[in-house]
């Protein structure tokens, strides 16, 4: 087997899977439903580690352009691939936003999506939501996959709101979101919960109650700010200089 170039930058080697996958489709050799090559096979083809190619398949996935079926495989997804949307060009300008203004941003229009999506989505989207939600139950001891159907969900959830426009803006933001929390969410240890607050937000759009479907969205994403401040590693703040005379007094207790 060719020695992997183990220099090359994680964002090179993901790019990488994703042109490569991106020919295959525009040239017609991969079709929306065909199911991609053995992990093994593909990595050998593009002289790369299975981990690299699982990271650019999960990159992927959270594009909305191939759809990991948990035990049978990855397939392209149907309809048109996501990669001349302008979530893919915009996200590098995006990374410079904060993760909370970015969160901020999905609270103010995932709630109002989630309440339109109560309102208008049909029973295609009710049952991909179904699938998303049984997909993350089955996934919770698998961090990164349970990640992509995470966002699977949620970009459901704005296609149920029937407004292309909003669907377009949330895309860039969990998008970009992605691209950061994939690096975090092998610590994140409040799966479970947040897989039964799905379901929840699945039976308020099922049932067709906008109002519930809103604040159980609005709870969510609040919930996982905060879970997600705490995967991030913690930066320790210098300490305040000592005043003279007052250092018994300021120093800290040992821990």
């Amino acid at each position: 087997m060719p020695r992997l170039k183990t220099e090359e930058p994680n964002t090179h080697r993901t790019m990488h899977v994703v042109n490569h996958i991106r020919s295959l489709i525009e040239n017609g050799t991969l079709q929306p439903g065909d199911k991609i090559p053995p992990e093994r096979e593909f990595a050998r083809t593009l002289k790369i580690s299975r981990a690299s190619l699982r990271t650019g398949i999960g990159y992927l996935a959270a594009m909305g352009v191939m759809k990991i079926r948990h035990g049978v495989g990855t397939f392209v997804a149907d309809g048109p691939p996501e990669f001349g949307k302008a979530s893919l060009s915009l996200m590098g300008a995006l990374h410079g936003f904060q993760s909370w203004q970015m969160f901020e941003a999905r609270i103010i229009l995932e709630s109002h999506l989630a309440a339109l999506a109560a309102e208008r989505g049909k029973e295609e989207h009710h049952a991909a939501l179904a699938e998303e939600v049984a997909e993350m139950f089955a996934t919770l001891d698998d961090p990164s996959n349970y990640l992509i159907h995470d966002l699977m969900f949620h970009r459901i959830v704005s296609q149920a709101s029937g407004n292309p426009i909003l669907a377009a803006l949330i895309e860039t933001i969990t998008s970009a979101l992605y691209d950061k929390r994939r690096k975090t969410v092998e610590r994140s240890t409040d799966r479970r919960e947040s897989a039964e607050m799905h379901r929840e937000i699945y039976r308020a759009i099922r049932g067709r109650k906008p109002a519930e479907a809103r604040k159980l969205m609005d709870q969510h994403l609040r919930m996982a700010q905060a879970a997600q401040g705490m995967e991030r590693p913690s930066e320790r703040k210098p300490s305040p200089p000592v005043q003279k005379g007052k250092a018994s007094r300021l120093a800290p207790a040992a821990s």
